[in-house]
């Protein structure tokens, strides 16, 4: 309670409520989720990010099938380790229990919510800790921490991808950590505090670790003590990182391997973005995805364009702040610092994902600028006059609209008008309204216009409503797992529809994808989205039928969902003959008899397939519909390297003759007649080898088979890296797990350990015992010397720093 009754402790709490109403009435005025019909759920944010905070809720709640290991519902079994580390392991998401299942859009959305509330309240809480003696104006400095919290960055990119919410967080904390250091204090809690923030979200910590080290060193530079005294803070900055990125080391290396296994997607060359694209950005309502969203509100801008011409600040102060947060926008549009700030190699999508380090600079210096006193007119002047600079060169770009300018404008003159009534400690009360209110009115507009924009731009996904509810129960009434699987269907809401709506089937996106699974799904026939890291599920009985998928739910438009049941599944470990494979080629029919080990497809003569048999079309680079004689038209979506269309179903041949038409052209197609008696044969003698009995559990599989087996168990799971059986590195059967038998062995033991898992445990039990051994320093120096150890006292006027 002593904190809260703070000067900090209230300017914190002001910041998050600012920042929380400022997000929630824009998306009110925009009728976004969960204020209005609109959903909010575009691009990854539907398709990766709910549905694996889904995933987390069942295993919270334990429902999920496989552990915090291995991912058993998504890809036919993957690692899940890697997925955590990347997605989940935010100190918020543990929140996502408390919400019921059904609602896990809403709890999404709460928990983006406390993120930029806390980053708001941390932010706020490092600039009083920056200047102290701040003369009554610490309402100010919750202002800019909602101007930090609502920046561009974060209401128009961060805002759908939460994830990077937690760097926000981070790099005002790291900060704080840089001035624990300098002033020698907090040992223990600042590695602690990084490895939170390497956990939560290692990519967007990385760039908020390098904006805290040159904040740190400016900090050194300005100080007037010893340039010994001053690098020797440098040490225990350093301690503080490799400690804590120690202590992260578990979830870090399992995420930087499997990163390394996934399929490679698509790369592209950085641009720099025209500098009138870039004033733009620092203005209200704009949008754009390829340009660094720096809009904080006109304080802020204000203030830290003011910064150089307040000649309250001392000078060589106002031009190392100045100079910093010039340089780091440099560093934003060079190429090789851009490599710097992006792990040295341009990212998929926006290519300015550091933008928030440079925003919180930015209010870091406009706090600066009024920390020693309010900016007087002529202060005020020259930084107006920077700021019209601005304005003007960005009235040449395309990113501007007809509400920006309205916006700046009055803006500008409720913030001018706020800073000079705020020099008359009367009016203070009137220049917060008109500050607070200025930051409110401009970030609520920025937030509404990018809700809007998003929808139009890009794909969507329905927030959980009635079909995924039917949908579920569908999965839940048919589910037989470990027995077989329950596929939740090809008509997919989202790439991650089996963690989303349960079932255990072969879609699968995620930033980890593996190499393998993408590879062999499509040597099978399956298809694509986000360049081949968006694996969908193949609705083909043969693909079924290997990877033991007995249960199907389809979902036409407009109907209800119908489960489909196979008459045999065999069992998720089967046995193929022993000795050397082909090797799969171009043609998906011939790969998945050669998987399954039995001839299904009979060619097509003449152009037509059998009577009785069923058509299959593969026409991985077709967009279009395609049609069998008088049935049903069929839609592909192809066009590689972004899009795969899947091999497609087209219905059975009733009468002798029938061919496909095409909806566009002619296009170069592949075709297979499915025999099903043939098919029906194949799995009888799958099911006849099958083991004698089968126990799946989180992590592995272990089956008994008959005594003097020989040949090669398969288990129907990709063979991605981590796989052992028996005590050794699994084998690989086109791409599955396999054991060979040489007629000796009667268990099959498999287990799946993502790489990386142990060396990071061992780093990190390394980094736990470092960490201990420095918490009882003090205390083994104390015995030394036959003192007692005294409290740390808490720090002075000047000295800087305070606990969050």
């Amino acid at each position: 309670m002593s904190t809260l009754q703070s000067a900090r402790g209230r300017a914190a709490a002001l910041a998050a409520l600012i920042t929380v109403g400022a997000v929630c009435a824009g998306d009110a005025v925009a009728r976004s989720f969960p204020f209005g019909p609109h959903t909010r759920s575009v691009n990854d944010l539907g398709n990766q990010f709910v549905p694996f905070h889904a995933h987390l809720w069942d295993l919270l709640h334990g429902r999920a099938d496989g552990g915090l290991l291995l991912n058993w519902q998504s890809g036919y079994g993957t690692s899940f380790l890697p997925d955590l580390g990347t997605y989940l392991t935010s100190p918020y998401s543990m929140l996502v229990g408390l919400f019921p299942r059904d609602r896990i859009d809403l709890a999404v959305y709460v928990i983006t919510l406390l993120k930029m509330a806390t980053a708001a309240a941390a932010m706020t809480w490092l600039l009083l800790s920056l200047r102290k003696d701040t003369g009554g104006r610490w309402w100010m400095a919750a202002v800019l921490g909602g101007s930090y919290a609502l920046c561009g960055w974060s209401v128009v990119e961060a805002s759908y991808n939460p994830m990077w919410m937690d760097g926000l967080v981070a790099f005002p904390l790291l900060c704080l950590v840089g001035e624990w250091a300098r002033t020698a204090r907090r040992p223990v809690l600042g590695p602690v505090v990084v490895a939170v923030a390497w956990i939560a979200n290692f990519y967007t910590a990385y760039m908020a670790t390098i904006g805290a080290a040159l904040v740190l060193l400016v900090r050194l530079l300005l100080e007037e003590t010893a340039v010994r005294d001053r690098m020797r803070a440098l040490l225990p900055a350093a301690r503080a990182v490799l400690l804590g990125i120690a202590l992260a080391a578990p979830v870090l290396i399992p995420v930087f391997l499997g990163s390394k296994h996934a399929y490679p997607g698509w790369t592209k060359e950085f641009a720099p973005a025209g500098w009138a694209d870039v004033f733009a950005r620092t203005l209200p309502a704009t949008y754009s995805f390829f340009t660094p969203a720096v809009f904080l509100g006109s304080g802020a801008l204000l203030l830290a364009c003011t910064l150089a011409f307040n000649s309250a600040v001392p000078r060589r102060e106002r031009w190392v702040w100045t100079g910093l947060a010039a340089a780091t926008l440099v560093s934003l549009q060079w190429a090789p610092t851009h490599l710097v700030w992006h792990v040295f190699a341009t990212p998929n999508g926006s290519p300015y994902r550091q933008t928030f380090v440079f925003a919180g600079m930015l209010v870091i210096a406009a706090w600066i600028c009024l920390s020693y006193d309010w900016p007087g007119r002529r202060a005020l002047l020259g930084g107006g006059a920077v700021v019209a600079v601005i304005a003007l060169t960005a009235s040449t770009s395309g990113l501007v609209t007809a509400w920006t300018f309205p916006l700046f404008a009055a803006g500008i003159a409720a913030v001018a008008g706020g800073l000079l009534l705020a020099r008359r400690g009367k009016y203070a009360v009137l220049a917060a309204l008109l500050l607070s209110g200025a930051l409110i009115g401009q970030a609520a507009a920025t937030t509404a216009y990018a809700d809007r924009q998003r929808l139009g731009r890009l794909d969507d996904y329905p927030a959980w409503g009635e079909p995924q509810s039917e949908r579920a129960a569908a999965v839940a009434k048919a589910d037989g797992w470990p027995r077989y699987r329950t596929d939740p269907g090809r008509d997919q809401i989202t790439g991650n529809d089996p963690i989303l709506m349960g079932g255990q089937g072969g879609s699968y996106y995620s930033s980890h994808t593996p190499d393998v699974y993408t590879r062999t799904l499509a040597a099978l026939g399956a298809g694509w989205t986000s360049n081949g890291r968006s694996v969908q599920s193949l609705d083909n009985p043969v693909t079924d039928a290997i990877f033991a998928v007995g249960a199907r739910v389809r979902t036409k438009p407009g109907q209800h969902p119908e489960v489909t049941r196979a008459d045999r599944t065999p069992p998720l470990l089967t046995l193929r003959p022993a000795g050397p494979t082909e090797r799969y080629n171009w043609n998906p029919f011939r790969n998945q008899e050669l998987l399954l080990g039995s001839q299904v497809y009979d060619s097509p003569v003449n152009g037509s397939c059998p009577v009785g048999s069923e058509v299959f079309l593969w026409a991985p680079n077709y967009t279009g519909k395609a049609r069998l004689g008088d049935n049903e038209q069929v839609t592909l979506r192809g066009g590689q390297p972004k899009r795969r269309a899947a091999l497609t179903s087209l219905g059975t041949v009733n009468s002798p003759g029938t061919t496909i038409s095409y909806s566009r052209g002619n296009p170069r197609t592949t075709v297979g007649c499915l025999d099903r008696a043939k098919l029906t044969a194949a799995v009888d003698r799958l099911k006849t080898t099958g083991p004698v009995s089968l126990k799946v559990t989180d992590s592995g599989v272990r089956a008994e088979l008959p005594p003097g087996t020989r040949g090669t168990a398969v288990l129907a799971a990709p063979r991605i890296a981590g796989w052992s059986c028996n005590g050794k590195p699994a084998d690989s059967y086109l791409g599955l797990v396999a054991v060979p038998l040489e007629g000796k062995a009667t268990t099959v033991d498999c287990s799946f350990r993502p790489p990386g898992l142990k060396a990071g445990a061992a780093i990190g039990a390394a980094g736990l015992l470092a960490l201990g051994g420095l918490a009882l320093l003090p205390l083994l120096r104390a015995r030394r010397t036959g003192r007692q150890v005294q409290p740390v006292q808490p720090p002075g006027p000047g000295n800087g720093g305070g606990a969050p």
